[in-house]
């Protein structure tokens, strides 16, 4: 945490804390306003979580090259604006009960292309700010942010859906993503602009590719995250629709039962550097997903009752499982990439692992309906036990020190 005494490291992470708190209600707030007030079918559910990752895959590689014409700041600050303002539609349209499940489809669409614009620029931008020496504490860091937000957010954002319904609830999103802005702003230290000659946009985009897929490890770690996130985008709005509709569990209940990620987040930074250590940085990436995934088989099995308990054990073993894994993958491709190459691979990456999303959210949205949402979680849970492979399989399964080019040290 000594990062913090930095006045610029200080900005970015009060931005982030702001727009983590915002992120963890949306993701509580937009489907259960869908599901609570325009009583949609587990379908159109999926059709809208679809939406909310979809830029991924449209615009995914073109705004990693866009991001490294730019500079990463202000990209950054455009795309809170842009998502403060998409969102406050809803809670306007709400009380003019003009609301429709179209509109909700529109925002999430908005969000999601602010959002690659966003991720691309944030994750170059760590660099410029810290060093490349300092990335895994700076990577810890906001980690620790991440999940503090994740173990307040869904319980606090929980009740403030069940007191003030979810539209209204997100007012509070619109308000973080508009503090984000303002503490991106206080930044002093200014990026340089690229003075390098420009290519034509498509060539940089294919140079992004290529670095990222010819890369024999960054490919692999692509190929694990995007096979979890396929089966996650079926998991997390399958599991929403068993609790609120199924089981009829209230808002602030449901929220209080998804911090339990939060919780396990926590755990996995306080220890996140310990088991690198220990085990090495590879072993730790791929146990970090095979571990935590048995516990999906667990929710299918979900009651009103004690056995509500099952969500919270599993919330919080992936919660500590992601948190490791993405500290480590994430540190890695930035250190292992060129700075003229950052927007690009993230960019590339994002599209490579964020684009399985929309599939897998309507993969689950159809199976919702055709089987059933318990068989669903049950054909999701095989799945997500099968990512680990991409990692096992390769040189990372006992590498013990992710190799980094010598010209990047």
């Amino acid at each position: 945490m000594s990062l913090l005494r930095d006045h610029d490291f200080r900005g970015l992470f009060l931005a982030d804390t702001a727009s983590q708190v915002g992120s963890q209600l949306l993701m509580l707030a937009l489907p259960l306003v869908a599901v609570t007030a325009l009583d949609v079918s587990a379908f159109e559910l999926g059709v809208l979580t679809a939406c909310e990752t979809l830029a991924f895959v449209v615009i995914g590689l073109p705004a990693g090259a866009i991001v490294d014409r730019r500079r990463k700041r202000v990209v950054m600050v455009v795309s809170d604006w842009a998502r403060a303002l998409a969102l406050a539609s809803v809670p306007l349209a709400w009380w003019l009960d003009v609301l429709t499940i179209y509109q909700l489809y529109a925002v999430a669409l908005v969000l999601g292309v602010f959002t690659v614009f966003f991720d691309a620029a944030y994750q170059s931008y760590l660099p410029h700010l810290v060093g490349r020496e300092r990335l895994v504490e700076g990577n810890s860091t906001l980690e620790v942010v991440r999940t503090v937000a994740q173990l307040g957010g869904p319980s606090v954002g929980g009740y403030l859906i069940q007191f003030l319904t979810a539209p209204f609830a997100l007012i509070i999103t619109v308000a973080g993503f508009a503090w984000s802005a303002l503490c991106l702003g206080t930044i002093r230290k200014r990026e340089e602009r690229q003075e390098r000659p420009r290519a034509h946009l498509g060539k940089e985009i294919a140079e992004g590719v290529r670095f990222v897929l010819g890369h024999p490890l960054l490919r692999r770690i692509a190929g694990c995250t995007g096979t979890a996130n396929l089966f996650s985008a079926i998991i997390h709005p399958m599991t929403l629709l068993l609790l609120a509709r199924e089981l009829d569990v209230s808002a602030g209940t449901i929220g209080l039962l998804m911090s339990a990620a939060g919780l396990g987040g926590f755990a996995g930074a306080l220890f996140n550097a310990r088991l690198a250590r220990w085990l090495g940085q590879g072993p730790t990436m791929w146990l970090a997903i095979v571990v935590p995934a048995p516990l999906t088989f667990l929710l299918p099995w979900v009651q009103a009752d004690w056995r509500l308990g099952l969500v919270v054990l599993y919330e919080f073993c992936m919660g500590a499982g992601v948190v490791v894994y993405n500290v480590t993958q994430l540190s890695f491709r930035q250190a292992a990439t060129p700075e003229a190459l950052l927007g690009r691979m993230n960019a590339t990456m994002r599209f490579l692992v964020w684009g399985t999303m929309p599939l897998g959210a309507l993969i689950g949205g159809v199976l919702g309906e055709a089987i059933g949402v318990r068989n669903t979680l049950m054909v999701a849970a095989v799945g997500a036990c099968l990512a680990f492979l991409w990692i096992f399989t390769s040189p990372l399964r006992t590498m013990r020190e992710l190799p980094v080019p010598s010209e990047l040290q």
